[in-house]
């Protein structure tokens, strides 16, 4: 077994990193090996804060740098693709936050990159590898639920300031974009029991700046005949939840994007006493982080080729099952960015 730590480069100096990268890297003891960030003054606090072992001076650099393997991209959405593809470019991996690109178009275009190049790029549904949503997976593999009949997802949360780059239309913001790609992605895992990947059949949303989306509602279908919803809002109370329904029962988890808030998973079956015609348990799956996990995987597949449950073909099918949400609500799809200037978020 190879146990060599990552050596980590990290694309700018988000807010996200802390939680997303820096604190699974201590508790791993993977390095933070370099940061660029905008300006040099902010990417040397950031590497006194959080023990990054170098400060360069610009995201190129970074990608040219031989000790970094492992690119970390938490960049604003729109440099997300072109990144993405410059770091594949230059031979690293990625570990990019999701979503993977500002459209499909262009997430094809970065899978095409990666492939080509031989190196393994990764979106960040980091929610994926915790044992929560396996769980959900478990549950309806072992027959317990019985048969696939209905998905339904919330994700919600107050609105972010004005200033926030999610409100940008042009750094490929909105409310899809930052929380129902979640719900989309949990659906789409849910594929193997549905008998194939959901179908967007209508949407819904309203804007709050001009082409961005403030709330979005959508309907799918699976192949088999199982309903799918999914609800998102940056203008609501904070609401992360996953019911997945069968034809036996079904399972309800409280916080399937950050578990480490709150690991509970509630199970309700038709079988029980004839006073109440079902039983319900609540389990408990552990609050360490989905994205201590996330890290462990992609080192296990990077250091002993171990597989992952993420690929670029994931990551273009999510990218398109988006854009079909947009379009069905009768909003932009977002847009395609090339690489100019190098701000981060």
């Amino acid at each position: 077994m190879n146990s060599e730590p990552l050596r980590i480069g990290i694309l700018g100096a988000a807010r996200i990193t802390d939680l997303a990268l820096v604190g699974p890297a201590h508790t791993t003891g993977d390095r933070l090996v370099a940061v660029a960030a905008r300006s040099r003054s902010r990417a040397e606090a950031f590497a006194a804060e959080h023990g990054v072992e170098r400060v360069l001076e610009d995201y190129a650099t970074l990608l040219a740098d031989d000790e970094v393997e492992l690119v970390y991209n938490p960049l604003a959405n729109s440099l997300h693709g072109p990144w993405n593809t410059a770091a594949a470019l230059a031979g690293k991996h990625v570990l990019s936050e999701k979503p993977f690109a500002a459209n499909a178009e262009e997430a094809r275009s970065v899978a095409a990159t990666a492939l080509a190049a031989g190196v393994t790029v990764i979106e960040g549904f980091h929610y994926l590898h915790h044992p929560l949503m396996q769980r959900v997976h478990e549950l309806l593999d072992d027959g317990e639920l019985g048969d696939l009949r209905e998905v339904e997802a919330h994700i919600t949360m107050p609105a972010p300031p004005a200033d926030d780059p999610r409100w940008s239309f042009e750094l490929a913001g909105g409310a899809v974009m930052d929380l129902g790609c979640y719900g989309l992605h949990a659906h789409r895992s849910l594929a193997p029991w549905g008998g194939g990947e959901p179908r967007v059949v209508g949407a819904r949303g309203a804007e709050r700046y001009s082409g961005v989306d403030e709330w979005v509602e959508a309907e799918l279908e699976f192949p088999g005949g199982a309903s799918g919803f999914v609800r998102c809002s940056m203008n609501a109370q904070w609401r992360v939840t996953l019911r997945v329904a069968g034809s036996l029962g079904e399972v309800t988890v409280a916080n399937f994007v950050l578990p480490h808030k709150d690991d509970r998973l509630v199970v309700r079956t038709s079988s029980g006493p004839a006073s109440t015609g079902h039983t319900e348990r609540t389990e408990r799956l552990g609050t360490r982080s989905s994205y201590t996990y996330q890290l462990e995987a992609v080192r296990a597949h990077l250091r002993e080729g171990a597989p992952l449950a993420l690929d670029v073909h994931d990551a273009v099918a999510t990218a398109e099952l988006i854009d079909s949400v947009y379009t069905a609500a009768g909003l932009p799809v977002r847009p395609a960015r090339a690489l100019a200037a190098h701000h981060d978020s």
